[in-house]
């Protein structure tokens, strides 16, 4: 008779880690999921980063140029004037 209840005790064992191991395997595939997620908006994220960063890039060229030739500007007309207050 103790033969039989260690079977059945060693049976609902087994049936009770089968359902954990079921439950562990459905944990695993919701963090993958979750994993892959996060690695997907994180892509996305520094993608637009990326584009952000090249387009302030771009403009600080331009306002850089575009100080650039008013200095320039600046000079030529300080210049003019210079010459024409000395005549």
């Amino acid at each position: 008779m103790n033969g039989n209840a260690d079977f059945q005790y060693l049976q609902k064992r087994i049936l009770e880690l089968e359902e954990k191991i079921e439950q562990l395997r459905l944990s695993r595939r919701v963090l993958m999921n979750l994993i892959e997620k996060i690695e997907k908006d994180k892509s996305g994220f520094v993608s637009r980063l990326e584009k952000e960063n090249r387009k302030l890039h771009k403009d600080n060229y331009r306002y850089a140029q575009n100080m650039l030739k008013q200095n320039r500007r600046i000079v030529e007309l300080q210049t003019k004037l210079e010459s024409m207050l000395s005549e």
